[in-house]
């Protein structure tokens, strides 16, 4: 039986680890932000557009636009804040870019036969907020950032040389203005809508990487939706340790949000039931070796105090880690 995507009080029994990130801790993490939103913009497609009109004593008029790349992107600041049962509002203020593009047009007697071309550049700043909402996805924590738009403050169009004529460049203003609002708001959206996922996904996978070694492995698949409040981000994962195609089982979990508090910036709550099904796989990997012999018992054995110590060293491969036992016997 499936155990994700359950309400956060029914996921609590089956919940083997938990991660509370902190207001504070959210706060290192904004910091990267720009830099998010930055990879966007520059790792955004933006589509060809054509479009045409009819104007008086000139005729019929297409256009289209073509080849749009951005330019001397700079990003000014990045705030949040958490809304509680909600999700997080950024506000990314002061971005400024500049767009470069060809537009190929086409009007009066010249419409069918010849095509023309001009060069343009448009200087933009633009304000970008984000409302992600974060929420348990084929079992595991994705986001949305479907709630998104960007207001333009300055969008200046500046054709090749500035020579074609007024009426011209005014139709070509009100066209770009309107598609280039409308392909940008799009693209980058969804593309910062890409990069949050993906980067989701990528931490999971390192952290299931990192708890995994040879045929012992762990699954940390959520087991609810993430819950947010206006101090902490708290995850709740399985915990389950997997071996020869065996996976453990939890049931009997006791957390409860009250055994962690907000004093530090990050908090790992680990289950007693992950370590059990943990040690005994590792046992039957035979991670655990211990090698005892009667020499070894002869050398290892010295006086301390009217007693014998024995110090037995037992090698254990799983995590490099060394366990070492000393038992003490009286004379």
């Amino acid at each position: 039986m499936s155990r994700s995507c359950l309400e956060p009080a029914s996921a609590y029994r089956f919940t083997g680890a938990v991660c509370r990130l902190t207001y504070p801790a959210a706060v290192v993490l904004n910091e990267k932000t720009t830099k998010v939103i930055q990879a966007a913009f520059q790792h955004a497609k933006y589509p060809s557009i054509s479009n045409e009109k009819s104007i008086l004593f000139v005729g019929k008029v297409k256009y289209g636009l073509a080849n749009l790349e951005i330019h001397n992107l700079s990003i000014g600041r990045s705030e949040f804040e958490l809304i509680a049962g909600e999700g997080i509002e950024i506000a990314i203020s002061n971005v400024s870019a500049v767009f470069k593009g060809t537009i190929q047009y086409g009007y009066g007697s010249w419409l069918v036969n010849v095509g023309h071309s001009v060069d343009f550049e448009i200087d933009s700043h633009i304000d970008l907020g984000i409302n992600p909402k974060l929420y348990c996805g084929k079992g595991k924590v994705a986001a949305d950032t479907s709630d998104c738009y960007l207001t333009f403050h300055k969008l200046d169009l500046l054709l090749q040389g500035d020579r074609e004529p007024g009426w011209l460049k005014r139709l070509f203003t009100n066209f770009i203005t309107f598609t280039v609002k409308l392909v940008i708001k799009s693209q980058i959206c969804k593309e910062i809508n890409n990069v949050a996922n993906i980067l989701a996904d990528f931490i999971q996978e390192r952290a299931e990487q990192f708890l995994s070694d040879g045929d012992i492995s762990m699954d940390i698949g959520v087991t609810s939706a993430p819950v947010i409040t206006s101090n902490y981000i708290e995850s709740y994962h399985k915990g389950l340790a997997k071996y020869n195609n065996m996976t453990a089982v939890i049931n009997e979990s006791v957390f409860d949000p009250s055994q962690l508090t907000e004093d530090r910036m990050l908090y790992f709550w680990i289950s007693d039931e992950v370590f059990n099904p943990l040690i005994t796989a590792a046992h039957q990997d035979r991670r655990f070796v211990l090698n005892i012999s009667g020499l070894e018992l002869t050398v290892g054995v010295y006086q301390t105090s009217g007693s014998h110590e024995v110090e037995v060293v037992v090698t254990a491969s799983y995590a490099k880690k060394k366990l070492i036992l000393i038992a003490t016997t009286s004379q």
